[in-house]
């Protein structure tokens, strides 16, 4: 017996110990069922190998080995479930799930799962996956991209994933990723059903479904009955998720794999034949609490944490094999030492292997890798007439900012046949500026999608098709819509490239109608000027035109960026903009351009500079740009010689251009719509104070929500503001 009666992983190894050598186990379910001797051995190797791994992970973390444990312990039932599913199937796993990774690399082979597990418990700069950077189950050759969120925001991506099967069916995409024929699989806990982005996932998945669309995918659900320390209520998963419209729902005990074995196939033959999603609601234990040094009898009683131990899903797995004859207990129990030592001896080894050292090494992955792509030849004259139609006779003409997004867009997509598109209201109505109108009508409704009103499924069905090779670029009505689905670029579309060391990639280009001065309507909510969040993000590309030339031209380069540098790119589109045509008086259309030349480029990291003032720089972006022009008259009358930099690149800003454009001028003046703590402004700033010794100053918006009705433009800047500062900054100046 273990000496330590608090050490509940010593207990549980003791106790299985003792109990398979006394044949004293828990009582269940004879085995029954498809699953053939060599699997049912095979599913028990993969779950001494989970525990042992587990139990490893632990003594490495109390040595200073090892830096994260959440253990797979009483879930090793997760093997059956990979032993009946096809290695093609992608799978977007929960963190419990290592017993899958094991067996599904038994299936497909070529894989030292032993060794690349501990090099990842280990975080060695030589772990196949992430690099050294997260304790991550994942990998390339077992169709399982890494997943480093644990509360559901997987979910809606592998709703997305799913739904790119039936469109690459029809349109393969030229970097298609997963087999056809092949389904979605997605694991998460009880308690994580809970969660709005899980909730919504259903909804989505089931909102498809309703409609007839294919989506071939599995939800598993693994219910241990309890989220950390909070029991998930007795029938609860049943209960809200039976009757889902359009998700077929199946039941199995994790602790049997014969059971389990049995409703994987035949719920994975349910989604595969019919191509609609299925739930698989799985019965498992947790053992050893909920991570690290948890103890589970801080929260519950003694008696409920040994009812749990007497379960353990090895003693069945050992029970069953003995009743089937397939292994006598005394064979089970060797395998299970053998595989023990076996560990502990590649243990010792992986501990040497080299670590991350530098911030270099960690940020290596960061940026995604680029790839090569086919050419992509111009579309045929004759075809892009016919697509245009009779807005060719518009293409020569100069025309507001909205409407040539929409030219480009329509030549984006003839020359770039995986672009799909997807948002709110896009296709019938062209969106609620018209900037997609007639795009359904040229490219389909299945490039051009309708969506339900969730960000969070936007964003994932974005991510799920990046991953299956499509181009998406996802719609965002409002900036401030976005804020309730953001984790969806930061914890899952960013992230993916850093943890899986750029093995994994989420390419795709974000559109949203952002920043504020739209002429008094909805105030905060459709005029947001914060975006500090997206700025924020590493690795994140965020574009800001402030006319519609430019606007076309960073559209081709964003597009061009995630096609061929797998990079995630937000382009935010000014909404005051989209219409504006005249600059300084009613009918001179002075912010209209022409639609850019097809060999015209910006790129990133381009900035645009209007005018040759020597006196002040007015460094800025979007508004900013348009009220700097229309500020430049009033500075000349002044005495001022201004230009203007558009920086059009928010994050990563171009630093080295700005200040090129900016040296040769006697002061700086940084015009900024978004708010004084925590705007661009900030970072512009300290940018110029490294690389430059002008003198500066910064207009912003104020640190406020932007209101409603005449006084929507009130805490913004003006063109008389900026008059004013750039004034009184020049008087400093002398």
């Amino acid at each position: 017996m273990a000496s330590n009666p608090n050490d509940r992983v010593a207990v549980v190894h003791d106790n299985f110990l003792r109990r398979v050598v006394a044949g004293d186990f828990p009582q269940g379910a004879p085995p029954s069922g498809p699953l053939d001797d060599i699997t049912a051995v095979q599913i028990y190797r993969s779950a001494c190998l989970t525990r042992a791994l587990d139990r490893e992970s632990r003594n490495m973390q109390a040595e200073g080995q090892g830096y994260y444990t959440i253990g797979p312990s009483g879930h090793e039932g997760m093997a059956a479930l990979a032993a009946a599913l096809d290695p093609a199937d992608t799978a977007f796993l929960h963190y419990r799930d290592a017993a899958f990774q094991i067996q599904r690399a038994e299936q497909i082979g070529g894989v030292t799962t032993a060794w690349d597990m501990l090099l990842s418990y280990a975080c060695s700069a030589e772990d196949p996956i992430s690099g050294g950077r997260h304790k991550v189950l994942g990998s390339k050759a077992l169709n399982i991209p890494p997943q480093t969120s644990t509360i559901a925001s997987h979910l809606p991506k592998a709703v997305g994933a799913a739904y790119s099967l039936g469109l690459a069916r029809r349109r393969p995409p030229e970097f298609r990723a997963m087999a056809d024929g092949s389904i979605a699989v997605c694991s998460f806990g009880d308690a994580s059903v809970n969660h709005s982005t899980a909730q919504g996932a259903f909804n989505t998945a089931a909102w498809t479904s309703y409609q007839s669309i294919p989506l071939p995918l599995l939800f598993v659900c693994e219910d241990n009955g309890i989220g950390i320390s909070t029991k998930t209520p007795g029938g609860w998963i049943r209960a809200n998720c039976e009757n889902r419209p359009g998700i077929r729902y199946f039941a199995c005990d994790g602790l049997d794999m014969f059971n389990t074995f049995h409703s994987v196939r035949e719920a994975a033959a349910w989604v595969r034949n019919r191509r609609k999603p299925a739930f698989l609601h799985m019965r498992t234990i947790r053992l050893y609490g909920h991570a690290g040094a948890d103890m589970a009898m801080a929260y519950l009683s003694r008696e409920e944490v040994e009812a749990e131990e007497a379960n353990d899903p090895l003693l069945h797995m050992v029970r069953q094999l003995a009743e089937a004859e397939i292994m006598e207990p005394a064979e089970a129990l060797a395998i299970y030492n053998d595989t023990a030592a076996r560990v502990a001896r590649i243990a010792a080894q992986v501990v040497q292997r080299p670590r991350l050292q530098t911030a270099t090494q960690v940020m290596q992955s960061l940026i995604p890798p680029k790839r090569e792509c086919r050419p992509l030849p111009a579309p045929d004259p004759a075809l892009r007439e016919g697509v245009f139609g009779s807005d060719m006779a518009a293409l020569p003409k100069p025309q507001p900012m909205g409407k040539i997004i929409n030219m480009a867009l329509t030549d984006l997509m003839l020359s770039h046949p995986d672009i799909v598109m997807m948002g709110e209201d896009i296709a019938r109505k062209g969106g609620n500026y018209g900037i997609t109108q007639r795009l359904s009508a040229r490219f389909g409704k299945d490039r051009v999608i309708d969506t339900l009103l969730d960000e969070q499924a936007i964003l994932g069905l974005a991510i799920g098709m990046a991953q299956n090779g499509f181009l998406p670029i996802p719609e965002i009505q409002f900036l401030a819509y976005l804020h309730n689905a953001e984790d969806q670029l930061r914890g899952e579309a960013a992230t993916l490239p850093f943890f899986s060391d750029g093995q994994f990639t989420n390419p795709m280009v974000v559109r949203i109608s952002g920043f504020g001065y739209q002429r008094g309507f909805g105030g905060h909510f459709h005029n947001d000027n914060s975006v500090a969040v997206l700025r924020d993000i590493p690795g994140l590309i965020l574009a800001a035109p402030s006319n519609g030339r430019d606007a076309a031209l960073m559209l081709r380069e964003c597009v061009r960026l995630a096609r061929e540098e797998q990079r995630l790119v937000v382009i935010l589109e000014p909404i005051a903009l989209y219409a504006t045509r005249d600059l300084h008086q009613a009918g001179d259309g002075g912010w209209l351009t022409h639609y850019p030349d097809a060999d015209e480029t910006i790129a990133l990291g381009e900035v645009g500079v209007h005018g040759k003032g020597r006196d002040l720089a007015i460094v800025t972006f979007a508004n900013g740009a348009f009220l700097a022009h229309q500020a430049l008259p009033l500075l000349a009358e002044k005495g001022i010689d201004a230009r203007i930099i558009d920086i059009r690149w928010l994050s990563p800003l171009p630093a080295e251009a700005i200040a090129q454009a900016a040296r040769d001028c006697r002061a700086a003046l940084i015009v900024d719509e978004t708010r004084r703590s925590g705007g661009v402004a900030e970072a512009l700033m300290a940018l110029l104070d490294e690389h430059t010794d002008l003198p500066k100053a910064r207009l912003t918006a104020e640190d406020s929500f932007i209101p409603t009705g005449p006084a929507y433009a009130a805490t913004m800047p003006s063109r008389d503001s900026i008059v004013q500062a750039a004034t009184a900054l020049m008087e400093r100046a002398r």
